[in-house]
């Protein structure tokens, strides 16, 4: 108890290692050791914790990449991928199409660095000399070594199969995974949404409404994520410096010529040369170590456009969705004001007909006092032609405030 209670203090956390050869394994790491091992800050830590809200985002550090992708939270370095370990199904699916894709990249072809390693003139040779144990007498052999081992890896990378580093297709996997997911909720909000909205201008209940509520909120909520999404990946295509950042390969490759160039100038030191010939020497050799380091961004930008292109559509789809639902909210207006303008009709020939009888209630009134007048000495077709007479004036004056009303286009009949 006192062990579990030390190591969450210490915030020590499971974490779901992926090796480069595909291998997947869990590690309890500490949040220190973890920003040791791949040199990033805490606030980019805090963007993987699972409880806060963050945006959207992929950064690129000098050792490693964060990527915040919907479910998707894991930090990619150059040779693994490490994410806070969990049991969600679509972390599981993500996790084997990474495996899927560095097991079809390693069969694909060859690593130039794995090439380098087994030939039989480079016998591992570059890694030893970034070694501490490197000794100044082996010199020679070693840039001897080093030079073979350099005209290989070109050799194998000019002729061998184009192979995506790792950094990059672990990226491409965390791309694929959202993206796919985002497209999965948009799918199954299109086909809850049309249905619900054509059955709504059909029929305008109150459960119709409610559920077109509801899936206008969802609407809502899925456009904002896939926006959140296209405006990151639209941020990285815009800035040059940010893709140079993710080369996590072509940076120990450019550190490990820088190495094996400084072995070279401490040996060219040593040598009795002119010192014309070595300055020479240093600049073209610091004229290649640049233009190695700097690389071509030509590689990641094709991959974030397709996935641009993708997160695009579905942002697409996402609003003509919204606007069929303001154009069904429209038309549902506008049959609500048709309906309203039918009452206020009704309204207005109630009030004329109501008028009307009014005014012959004023006339039925006025011959009920009980006054005697020489009409009631007549004969009784004079009772009827009164009655008739009364009638026949009601009708007739509700004729003329409708043909009024109607000319005025107060109502339409």
């Amino acid at each position: 108890m006192t062990t579990k209670l030390k190591k969450g203090m210490i915030g020590v956390k499971a974490w779901l290692v992926i090796s480069k050869s595909g291998q997947s394994f869990v590690e309890e790491v500490g949040k220190h050791s973890i920003m040791k091992r791949t040199g990033l800050p805490a606030r980019d830590l805090r963007a993987l914790d699972p409880v806060l809200s963050y945006p959207s985002s992929i950064l690129g550090r000098e050792r490693a990449i964060v990527v915040n992708l919907e479910h998707i939270r894991a930090i990619i370095t150059a040779t693994e991928v490490l994410m806070i370990n969990s049991n969600n199904p679509l972390i599981v699916r993500f996790v084997e199409d990474l495996q899927h894709r560095i097991a079809y990249g390693n069969a694909t072809a060859t690593p130039p660095q794995q090439a380098v390693a087994h030939d039989g003139n480079g016998s591992g040779d570059s890694a030893d000399m970034t070694s501490p144990a490197y000794n100044s007498g082996d010199v020679k052999s070693k840039e001897i070594t080093g030079e073979n081992a350099n005209s290989t890896m070109n050799d194998l990378v000019a002729a061998g199969p184009k192979v995506l580093p790792f950094e990059f297709r672990a990226i491409e996997a965390c791309l694929e995974s959202a993206c796919r997911c985002l497209e999965s909720e948009t799918q199954k909000l299109e086909e809850e949404a049309y249905p619900a909205l054509d059955e709504l201008t059909s029929n305008i209940s109150t459960l119709n409404l409610e559920r077109v509520r509801q899936i206008k909120s969802r609407l809502v909520a899925i456009s904002g994520r896939v926006q959140k999404v296209r405006d990151e990946l639209e941020h990285l295509l815009d800035d040059d410096n940010d893709m140079a950042e993710m080369y996590l390969t072509e940076k120990l490759f450019a550190y490990a010529a820088d190495q094996t160039s400084s072995i070279e100038e401490v040996y060219d030191g040593e040598q009795e040369v002119d010192d014309a010939s070595v300055d020479d020497s240093k600049s073209r050799d610091d004229s290649e170590i640049y233009t190695s380091s700097k690389p071509n961004i030509e590689e990641l930008e094709m991959l974030l456009e397709a996935y641009f292109a993708q997160i695009d559509g579905t942002l697409q789809k996402l609003s003509h969705m919204r606007d069929y639902v303001d154009d069904t909210e429209d038309f549902i207006n506008i049959m609500l004001d048709d309906k309203q303008n039918q009452l206020l009709q009704m309204g207005v020939m109630l009030g004329a007909s109501n008028m009307i009888i009014n005014a012959g209630i004023v006339v039925v009134g006025l011959f009920g006092m009980n006054i005697h007048t020489a009409i009631f000495d007549g004969k009784p077709i004079q009772f009827l032609e009164t009655v008739i007479g009364t009638c026949g004036g009601c009708v007739a004056l509700f004729l003329v405030v409708l043909g009024w009303g109607k000319k005025k286009n107060i109502l339409a009949i």
